[in-house]
């Protein structure tokens, strides 16, 4: 990767600011439901609130590894918008579910498919970058230049 890292810095803030605001809700929601802390069983509602939120935390660290991994070694501005379709899927899935539990699907694939991507790109880049430093097989530089 070339250059500063602000893409990839601007997304993994908005994504902080997400999860933060998902906490926020739950909250809201502990108050709506009268669910005192450490409870996390109640009404339905509130159960698909915080599941949502839980489940959205169990996953950021592999968004954030993958976003990075794939932004530094393969590309910043296609990591950075991928990371931007992941937050909004996330959005889906969290108020998807919300309201049913069939809700949180479509949010659930779609996030489900983003990091799937990610995963792929950190995989190609890293590869590159292995077989460049370590076998000086410079795979990058003939598919840009094949002659």
């Amino acid at each position: 990767m070339a250059g500063d890292p602000i893409l990839l810095a601007a997304v993994s803030l908005l994504s902080a600011c997400q999860q933060i605001y998902f906490g926020f809700c739950v909250g809201r929601a502990r108050l709506k439901y009268k669910i005192a802390p450490p409870a996390v069983s109640g009404s339905l509602e509130f159960e698909r609130i915080f599941r949502a939120h839980q489940n959205s935390l169990e996953a950021y660290s592999i968004f954030l590894i993958t976003l990075w991994t794939s932004g530094w070694y393969f590309n910043q501005v296609l990591a950075a918008c991928l990371g931007l379709v992941y937050i909004y899927a996330r959005h889906k899935y969290f108020w998807g579910y919300a309201e049913t539990a069939e809700g949180r699907v479509t949010g659930f694939k779609l996030s489900l498919g983003v990091l799937a991507l990610l995963i792929g790109l950190a995989v190609l880049g890293l590869a590159s970058r292995f077989l460049d430093e370590y076998l000086d097989l410079h795979v990058a530089k003939k598919l840009r230049h094949p002659f």
